[in-house]
């Protein structure tokens, strides 16, 4: 099989990579470049585990193919911010016991980017139908709304400090 060489820039650092054209962003993100942050569940588009933002999009790393992401700006959980700095998605989900087995978290805090990026005031049906395509076996999704509203609530909040973003 014939190699394609393609650039990925993941949490803002590029990678060039010779990869088969059959592979997909998943395995690439896992296997080739150790972004673990991003799971591995079904496989098959149904659990969104593997979660990510392509370009500001949020998209099943498990359904795309690598070369499909050619040159776009992909963003992990990881790429949100730090222990030590988290983003408030991420403090939000911890807050709240929305993370409790943690295998969903992840996808379901880059869901909730997605979200907030194009509607920072989501009522709690906004959120389950932007949250639809992850599943969680542990929370029961009440945790993870709220951490959700709660996350939108802090954002607007920094957004309207002095010296926050206008």
């Amino acid at each position: 099989m014939e190699m394609k060489l393609i650039t990925l820039k993941v949490n803002g650092r590029k990678h060039q990579l010779a990869l088969p054209p059959n592979i997909t962003l998943l395995r690439v993100l896992r296997e080739h470049l150790n972004y673990v942050d991003v799971k591995n569940g079904c496989e098959k588009g149904d659990c969104g585990a593997c979660t990510v933002l392509v370009n500001g999009k949020a998209v099943n790393s498990c359904l795309m193919l690598a070369w499909q992401a050619d040159g776009a700006d992909i963003l992990t959980d990881t790429g949100l911010g730090t222990s030590q700095n988290p983003h408030p998605i991420q403090s939000a989900f911890a807050e709240a016991g929305a993370a409790q087995c943690g295998y969903c978290t992840p996808g379901m805090i880059m869901a909730a980017k997605a979200l907030l990026d194009v509607n920072p005031h989501p009522n709690e049906a906004v959120i389950r139908e932007a949250i639809s395509g992850n599943l969680c076996r542990c929370t029961g999704y009440g945790q993870i709304v709220r951490a959700i509203q709660m996350a939108a609530d802090r954002m607007e909040a920094e957004k309207a400090a002095p010296g926050g973003e206008a």
